[in-house]
């Protein structure tokens, strides 16, 4: 990492408050229940994707406080000495759970569930919640330009826009699980095995005396991957032009193939047909057609609907920045506290309905008919579900209107992937996480909720146990 730092002290300064202070008065070992939730997708859509777990558990399972943490939190002069010492033997002593990195999530649902001693659970809240809603917000993006481009193959171009290093590398990471091809950040290809992708810029074009010997260079040092970029001074007056040239002149005689040209500025769709049109006319059909350009998912869409010609995209500031829609809103909320040995409930109250909190230790179902998904479902941990056909659910958005489920399949979403701050489960490959995903739009998401305007809205039902006992404790702690 960046600095070679240790990073316990990735937190609010308020969670080390609140932290000293369950020390100090004896409540620091008392079990508590967390919940990372976010409460509406990026872009108005219906589905967000949800990543970043392996990071939160590698954060998790490696967590301490070195010597020189704890002669800066010293230095603050507001902690105790006894907190210090503690903290100088710390290591994170809870459970995870969690969705499979990859899936398919909603709002309102809990991604993670964290168990563990209230000390414990409150001091890494920051560092999950910026993990998860990083890499969550850019898998969501690119799983949008993914599809928006139907096939064709996406990269990552955006390390230089991105909001630094690690935005940079493990946004490339995300943008992978969400779908696209390969990233040209090299750091990221190395750490996460991500297929790298890129040739040439501009000023490798300019360095030469003219266009063609910029081209002939680099096709005699890259025979095998001859990209070449035609827009540095004319797209069809020159740069086609040129590219066409380096094929017969030099690549053809030379047994050699110009894989593809790439084009950075313009109006792509009109000069992606007259290239196409030039190197189909001179029998370079199999030359593919690449545009980059502060492209997204609305802009590769419209592309493709104007019939471009274009066999790939690069995709930059759009993507690793999430540019349209630039925070994920994941939150950190206590939905269950210990006492005197048993876990009581607990609600967070609100004039805004939308952020009165689902209380409970947690379980999440996706209930299927037909293959596909047609709701998920929160119970209360170790409530049967499912038990009576029809099953009786609540919508909480409706509650007065009676829903049941009848001949339908529920699959439990939640693994335990941690169990007293060590990782339980193999961690899925990259690749696997990218498949899961894949599988999951393939074959379980309605193509209705894949619509960028208007998509249909995934339902999020509660068992009538959760409900009611959210009902009792908003009625209970509505007067304070």
């Amino acid at each position: 990492m960046f600095y070679g730092r240790n990073e316990a002290l990735m937190t609010d300064l308020y969670e080390l408050t609140m932290a000293n202070g369950y020390f100090q008065t004896g409540n620091a070992e008392r079990k508590a229940v967390f919940d990372v939730f976010y409460r509406n997708n990026p872009d108005n859509a219906s589905y967000s994707v949800f990543a970043g777990l392996e990071d939160v558990l590698c954060f998790l399972s490696g967590l301490s406080f070195s010597k020189d943490d704890i002669d800066y939190l010293r230095c603050l002069g507001i902690f105790s000495e006894p907190f210090l010492s503690y903290l100088s033997d710390y290591r994170f002593r809870g459970d995870v759970y969690a969705f499979k990195e990859g899936s398919i999530v909603y709002p309102e649902e809990p991604l993670v569930t964290i168990v563990a001693p209230l000390l414990d659970a409150q001091i890494v809240e920051t560092a999950i919640l910026s993990l998860i809603n990083h890499e969550s917000l850019i898998a969501t993006k690119a799983n949008r330009i993914v599809l928006a481009a139907k096939g064709r193959a996406v990269s990552d171009f955006g390390a230089r826009r991105s909001h630094g290093f690690d935005a940079a590398v493990f946004g490339a990471k995300a943008s992978y699980i969400g779908g696209v091809q390969s990233t040209a950040t090299v750091l990221a290809g190395k750490m996460f095995g991500i297929p790298v992708s890129g040739t040439m810029a501009h000023s490798f074009v300019m360095a030469f005396d003219n266009e063609y010997d910029a081209f002939l260079t680099y096709s005699k040092i890259y025979p095998d991957n001859v990209v070449l970029l035609i827009d540095t001074y004319d797209v069809l007056g020159s740069g086609i032009q040129n590219a066409i040239r380096l094929a017969k002149e030099y690549l053809h005689p030379n047994g050699l193939k110009l894989k593809g040209v790439r084009i950075d500025s313009g109006d792509l769709a009109y000069l992606s047909k007259k290239c196409r049109e030039a190197l189909n006319y001179n029998g370079l059909e199999e030359t593919k057609i690449i545009a980059s350009n502060s492209l997204d998912e609305y802009k590769i869409r419209s592309l493709i609907d104007q019939g471009a010609k274009i066999d790939a995209f690069g995709v930059g500031e759009n993507l690793i920045t999430s540019k349209s829609n630039p925070v994920f809103g994941a939150v950190y909320k206590l939905a269950a506290i210990e006492k005197d040995g048993k876990l009581v409930n607990k609600v967070k109250l609100s004039n805004a309905v939308e952020k009165i909190t689902t209380p409970c230790f947690k379980e999440v179902y996706r209930v299927f008919s037909g293959g596909k998904a047609i709701a998920d479902l929160l119970s209360i941990k170790g409530e049967v579900v499912g038990d009576k056909d029809p099953y009786p659910v609540v919508y909480p958005l409706k509650p007065w209107k009676p829903i049941a489920f009848s001949h339908v399949e529920y699959r439990k979403m939640h693994e335990k992937v941690m169990e007293d701050g060590k990782i339980l489960v193999p961690t899925p490959s990259i690749q696997e996480r990218r498949d899961y995903l894949r599988h999951q739009i393939d074959n379980e998401l309605w193509e209705e909720e894949q619509r960028f305007e208007y998509p249909h809205v995934h339902y999020l039902d509660f068992t009538k146990a959760l409900y009611e006992e959210k009902l009792r404790l908003v009625k209970e702690n509505s007067n304070g």
